[in-house]
């Protein structure tokens, strides 16, 4: 008896599978140590560690083979706009990440694509059907039981992280606009090279050495951890559909609270799990609907 070799199809999608996990696996292990740097360092020198180290990262990966092509772009406007609102992103997720548990900070980024579904509307000129404005409606509500308006829970920690999910929201935006004529290559290192000339103007002004080996370390991990969890995600959404793909980014939250109890001894409470349910739910309804959708 023979059996059939997969096709090709099935061999791209396991690759998809594989690749996603790999990326959203780096993603707990940047959050754990942007979180143990911020005791000691400034925000300045972390969002500056991160966006030099993804840049590095990133010419060490395309010059060998694209070269000094890779910097040349048809929407210079908009590639820089959408670094900026990653900059903005990463300095609003570095300020908070610090004051919440690693759980809950991911939790809040979840509602990104949430935020992306509401926008797509007036910026993208999309059209929204009532099913999907609904999960948006079930997402916002998960996100206010996490943040809890009106309680303590609501802090200056948790509006940053608000703002960072509404900056990447704006950026996946910026970045569907700029995608029609330059390559995700491309993409990555602009914003990777704009972050870094931005903080570096700033980084002056609140940089420190090193006060351990170890710290040095994870000063230098920040951006191979970041880089390269999207590097990995990138592929997987050019080789397996949205549908597939883009639940297995939740796994994250996995991630983070495992890492979350291991090294910082904290855990979400029930509410946290209560909202990430709905977040989690909503998000994944939002991409299985946007791939009928786009079939369709």
């Amino acid at each position: 008896m023979t059996t059939d070799a997969p096709s090709p199809r099935q061999n791209d999608a396991l690759r998809a599978i594989l690749l996603m996990c790999l990326g959203v696996s780096m993603f707990p292990f940047l959050n754990a140590g942007i979180k143990l740097l911020t005791a000691h360092y400034s925000v300045i020198e972390i969002v500056w560690a991160r966006f030099a180290g993804h840049l590095l990262t990133m010419l060490i990966v395309f010059l060998p083979s694209r070269g000094w092509q890779i910097f040349r772009t048809h929407q210079p406007a908009i590639q820089i706009t959408r670094s900026f609102l990653l900059l903005a992103s990463t300095a609003f997720s570095v300020s908070g990440i610090g004051l919440v548990p690693l759980a809950t900070a991911s939790t809040i980024g979840f509602s990104s694509p949430i935020i992306v579904t509401a926008l797509s509307v007036p910026l993208l000129g999309e059209s929204v059907g009532p099913r999907r404005w609904s999960a948006v409606l079930v997402g916002f509500v998960g996100v206010l039981i996490v943040v809890r308006p009106g309680s303590s829970q609501l802090s200056a920690a948790t509006l940053l992280l608000l703002g960072a999910a509404a900056s990447y929201a704006l950026y996946q935006i910026a970045t569907r606009r700029s995608g029609v004529r330059d390559s995700a290559e491309t993409g990555i290192v602009y914003a990777a090279l704009v972050g870094t000339l931005a903080a570096s103007l700033l980084v002056p002004f609140g940089f420190e050495m090193p006060r351990s080996l170890a710290d040095a370390a994870i000063l230098a991990s920040l951006g191979m951890f970041g880089s390269v969890g999207h590097y990995y995600i990138i592929h997987a959404f050019r080789l397996g559909p949205a549908a597939l793909v883009s639940p297995l980014g939740y796994l994250e939250l996995v991630g983070s609270t495992t890492l979350g109890y291991v090294i910082f001894d904290n855990l979400p409470d029930l509410w946290t799990w209560a909202g990430a349910s709905l977040i989690v739910a909503s998000g994944i309804y939002i991409a299985l609907r946007e791939q009928r959708r786009r079939r369709y």
